[in-house]
């Protein structure tokens, strides 16, 4: 039996009394008060002028693939090292995949490796922000520019993390979220879209509403388009929910502090953005004293905490030992390149540390209800 689960999100706000709310009022689908409320506050949060909310994560990057034209005979280089939805999303908009291994220490796209990929057939960048943790932007973004091609944030799992004080999603020509019952805000399931271009935000506003141009033209489709929409009920809980975003975030990285306190000196290292373990930023701040997080080049909200077992054969056995006292763990992510789906020629791809990662991490539970003890 599971006392101590992966996540369970905290509805601990204004959740049911806004729910209520859409109930009595009789709007629960689309149309209603909540769902421009909370692109409002959403964009407000993450300092971004145009927000489009959608169903789920995965509809989100549908609507962003979509409304950037990325289609047959177009290449995308995506991480292996991510949850599938990226990767699905491409090949099914009739691109090609290809994948690129990821850093050692912060876990995120390698943007060397990035280059080595890019052909002349390539049209966008992935760049999946994992597990709270945020891509090499500065480098990423400079690829993109220097090479002409679209870039897309991933930040289903980091919604709420920094890089050089700015927020993830606002660096792209997209940003895609996720409010998965697990994440770190959530709506139970929706996502948003974020950019920074006033003519992308129209084709997403077309893309996920059937593909129709706006008021006054009823029924009338001059677009490809599909109901990516989030209902007003969905909306409501997440305009309850970013209300507490601070403190949600504030409890999760205390939690991240809590682990590295009590793991430090077993054989094993937390992900943290630089890779350093809890020894070496000890020292640093011993030397530099504490540095305030708006100095902190990313600032990391940590969705899950994760470990690296030093032994690969530690891992199953580490996990069987939490489950049996009632701790439950997950795998990280196996690489998008392993799977039959995308390998069916069975050809060897080798990305080395996407499968390092993979074979010897492990997430424990981070959901905010934690308590010390």
């Amino acid at each position: 039996m599971v006392r101590i689960p992966v996540y369970r999100p905290d509805l601990s706000g204004n959740e049911r009394r806004y729910i209520c709310d859409c109930i009595d009022s009789g709007w629960i689908s689309s149309v209603g008060s909540y769902v421009s409320r909370f692109e409002q506050a959403f964009g407000q949060y993450v300092d971004c002028a145009y927000c489009s909310s959608v169903s789920s994560g995965t509809s989100a990057l549908q609507t962003a693939v979509g409304a950037l034209g990325i289609g047959e005979g177009d290449e995308v280089i995506s991480p292996t090292f991510t949850y599938i939805a990226p990767v699905n999303v491409a090949v099914a908009s009739g691109a090609k995949v290809v994948f690129a291994d990821c850093l050692a220490n912060s876990w995120q796209i390698d943007p060397d490796d990035v280059a080595c990929k890019i052909t002349d057939r390539t049209k966008a960048i992935i760049a999946v922000h994992l597990y709270g943790g945020v891509c090499d932007m500065d480098r990423l973004v400079a690829l993109a520019k220097k090479h002409h091609l679209l870039l897309i944030e991933d930040c289903a799992e980091a919604f709420g993390s920094r890089y050089d004080g700015r927020h993830v999603g606002t660096f792209g020509d997209v940003g895609v979220f996720s409010f998965y019952g697990n994440k770190t805000i959530t709506t139970g399931e929706g996502g948003m879209v974020t950019t920074l271009s006033a003519d992308l935000h129209e084709r997403i506003r077309r893309y996920k509403n059937q593909g129709m141009p706006g008021q006054g033209q009823e029924y009338w489709h001059d677009v490809l388009g599909f109901n990516y929409r989030m209902t007003n009920l969905s909306a409501a809980v997440g305009l309850a929910q970013i209300e507490r975003a601070d403190a949600i975030i504030e409890k999760k990285r205390q939690i991240a502090r809590w682990y590295m306190s009590y793991l430090a000196g077993l054989p094993l290292t937390i992900h943290q953005q630089d890779g350093k373990d809890e020894k070496d930023e000890k020292d640093e701040k011993d030397e530099k004293g504490e540095k305030d997080e708006k100095d902190e080049k990313v600032f990391h909200t940590y969705w899950m905490v994760s470990i690296l077992c030093e032994d690969v054969a530690a891992v199953g056995p580490l996990r069987e030992a939490l489950a049996t006292e009632g701790i439950e763990t997950r795998r990280v992510f196996p690489p998008v390149h392993s799977m039959p789906l995308y390998n069916r020629s069975g050809q060897s791809l080798s990305l080395p540390v996407a499968e390092r990662i993979s074979a010897m991490g492990m997430n424990l539970p981070s959901w905010p209800g934690l308590e010390e003890q």
